[in-house]
C-alpha cells in the first residue's frame, strides 16, 4: 500500500497549531543542521561570540539570560551555536558509537608554529591572509593538519578542547558514503541494484525506482523540497517525522524517518544530475541496514571506531526509533576525525592494517560525474563532483573532502600527504561563505608542506 504523504493536510495542521512546540522542536535544528542560513546580518567577531566569553551555561544555576535549551530555535541561533555544537548530547536524544575497550591509537605529534605564517589570497579578495587569521574568520572551533601521518598544527578555541566532541553535520554523511562502498567491496551491496530489491517498502516512493548508485551520488529526481525559507517546505514535515518526541494527538503525518522515506514522490528522471538532497543519506542507511541486518550505528562502531582506536566515543542523534539522523547527526572529537581523514588518505590502511577496503577507497576518490555536478552552480567549487557523499574538488592535487554546514570539514590532500580535520561555528551555514577563507587556505599550507619537503 502506497504511504503518500498528504501534505496539504500536515501543513494545514501545523498552521492552526496542532503541531506544538513539541512536534517543530527537531525541524528548526534540522533546518540549521542540514543547511539553513542564519538570519544574522552582522554577528559578532570571533572573540566576541566566543561562549566562555558570553558565559552561557556558566554558574550554578547560570543566570536565566545565560541558559541555552529548548526551543530549537533558540539554541541553534547565533551566538548560541557556538556553545550548542559541543553539547549535542545535551539538546538531543542520541545513541552511542562505541570505541570498545582497547588502547587508543596513537597519533604522533611534530608541531611546525611557522604554519600560522602561511599566507594565502582569500576568493574574492586582494590582499593576503595568514593561515592564523583565517581561524577567526571562520569562526574555527578546533582545527588539526595532519602531514606523512604526523599532527604537524593543532587549535582549539570557542566551545572546543581536546577532550571535547562537536557535531560534523554533513560530515556524517562521508561516514555513511564509505560504510556503503565497504558493504559494495564486500559484495553484500550492489550499487546498480534498484533500491526496492532491498527496502520493498520503498517501492511505491521516488526511492524504489533509483539505483542505489544515484541514492549514493544524490542524482536521484525527488520531489523534495530543501527551501528552509519556505513555511510549506518538505523539510518540515521531514523534521516533524523524526522529532523523537510523541506526537500530539491531532498528529496526522509519517512518525519516523522511514515512514516519512516512503512517502517522497518522484519529479523527473533519475541519473540526470547532481541535486543535494539530504534524505538520500537517510535512505542509503536504510539499504545497509537492511542488506547487513546491522544499522549504521554499529557498523561505524564496528567497522571504523574499534579498528581505528579511536580516542573518544561518539554520539549520534536519533529519531524515536532509534534510526541515526545520518543526514548530519554525528558528533566526535577532532582528532579521531583525523584519524579517520589519514585512513583514508592511505587507502583504507591504518597502522599496517586494511580496515577500508582499497576498492572502496578508490571508488570515492575518483569523484563523480562532472557534468551532472556543474549545473548545482557551486562557484567555489568549479570543476568539482560529488560521489559516495563525498566532495571532489579534481585540482592539481586531486584533493577531496568531507562537507558540512558552519565550517565541518575532512579535507585530504594526497599530493601533499596532508589531511585538515576542521571543527567550526561560523554564523552562516553555507560552505559558499566559509571557503573563501578555507580552500586557499588548505592549498597554501599543501603547497608549504610540499616545499619543506622537497627542502629536507
Amino acid at each position: 500500500m502506497s504511504l503518500k504523504i498528504n501534505k496539504r493536510t500536515v501543513l494545514t495542521a501545523r498552521r492552526r497549531g496542532s503541531l506544538t512546540s513539541r512536534c517543530v522542536y527537531l525541524a528548526a535544528l534540522v533546518m540549521s543542521l542540514l543547511s539553513a542560513p542564519s538570519a544574522l546580518t552582522q554577528p559578532s567577531d570571533a572573540i566576541a561570540s566566543d561562549p566562555r566569553n558570553m558565559g552561557w551555561m556558566q554558574g550554578f544555576p547560570p543566570q536565566p539570560d545565560k541558559v541555552i535549551g529548548q526551543p530549537s530555535s533558540d539554541y541553534f541561533s547565533f551566538p548560541k551555536l557556538r556553545w550548542t555544537f559541543c553539547h549535542f548530547r545535551q539538546l538531543q536524544a542520541t545513541r552511542g558509537v562505541s570505541r570498545g575497550l582497547d588502547p587508543i591509537s596513537a597519533l604522533p605529534v611534530s608541531l611546525d608554529p611557522t604554519i600560522d605564517s602561511v599566507t594565502f589570497t582569500p576568493i574574492g579578495a586582494n590582499e593576503l591572509m595568514t593561515w592564523e587569521a583565517s581561524l577567526a574568520a571562520n569562526y574555527t572551533d578546533g582545527i588539526v593538519v595532519m602531514h606523512r601521518g604526523e599532527i604537524v598544527y593543532e587549535y582549539y578555541s570557542g566551545c572546543l578542547d581536546r577532550s571535547g566532541r562537536h557535531g560534523a553535520m554533513s560530515v556524517t554523511k562521508s561516514f555513511v558514503g564509505v560504510i556503503g562502498e565497504m558493504l559494495i567491496a564486500e559484495g553484500t551491496l550492489d550499487d546498480q541494484k534498484r533500491v526496492s530489491e532491498y527496502v520493498p517498502e520503498l517501492t511505491q516512493s521516488a526511492f524504489g525506482s533509483a539505483t542505489l548508485r544515484q541514492v549514493m551520488d544524490m542524482t536521484t529526481a525527488l520531489d523534495y523540497n530543501e527551501n528552509y525559507a519556505d513555511p510549506d517546505s518538505d523539510i518540515w514535515l521531514y523534521a516533524a517525522a523524526g522529532n523523537p518526541a510523541p506526537k500530539p494527538a491531532s498528529y496526522t503525518g509519517p512518525r519516523s524517518l522511514y515512514e516519512f522515506l516512503q512517502g517522497v514522490e518522484q519529479d523527473g528522471r533519475h541519473g540526470e544530475k547532481f541535486v543535494y538532497k539530504s534524505i538520500n543519506t537517510d535512505v542509503l542507511t536504510w539499504v545497509i541496514a537492511r542488506a547487513s541486518g546491522q544499522d549504521f550505528i554499529d557498523h561505524l562502531s564496528e567497522r571504523i571506531w574499534k579498528p581505528l582506536g579511536m580516542e573518544q566515543e561518539a554520539d549520534m542523534m536519533v529519531d524515536s526509533l532509534g534510526t541515526p539522523f545520518a543526514a548530519g547527526g554525528l558528533n566526535l572529537s577532532l582528532r579521531d576525525a583525523a584519524r579517520f581523514g589519514q585512513t583514508m588518505l592511505q587507502q583504507g590502511v591504518w597502522q599496517g592494517k586494511q580496515v577500508i577496503p582499497s576498492a572502496a577507497v578508490a571508488s570515492i576518490t575518483q569523484g563523480g560525474a562532472r557534468a551532472k555536478f556543474k549545473e548545482a552552480g557551486y562557484k567555489t567549487l568549479p570543476g568539482g563532483s560529488y560521489r559516495s557523499q563525498w566532495w571532489s574538488l579534481h585540482n592539481d592535487n586531486g584533493a577531496y573532502s568531507a562537507r558540512g554546514i558552519h565550517g565541518q570539514a575532512i579535507y585530504v590532500d594526497p599530493a601533499a600527504d596532508m589531511v585538515i580535520a576542521r571543527f567550526a561555528s561560523h554564523p552562516i551555514s553555507f560552505n559558499a561563505a566559509i571557503d573563501p577563507h578555507s580552500l586557499p587556505a588548505y592549498q597554501a599550507v599543501a603547497d608549504y608542506l610540499i616545499a619543506k619537503e622537497a627542502a629536507d
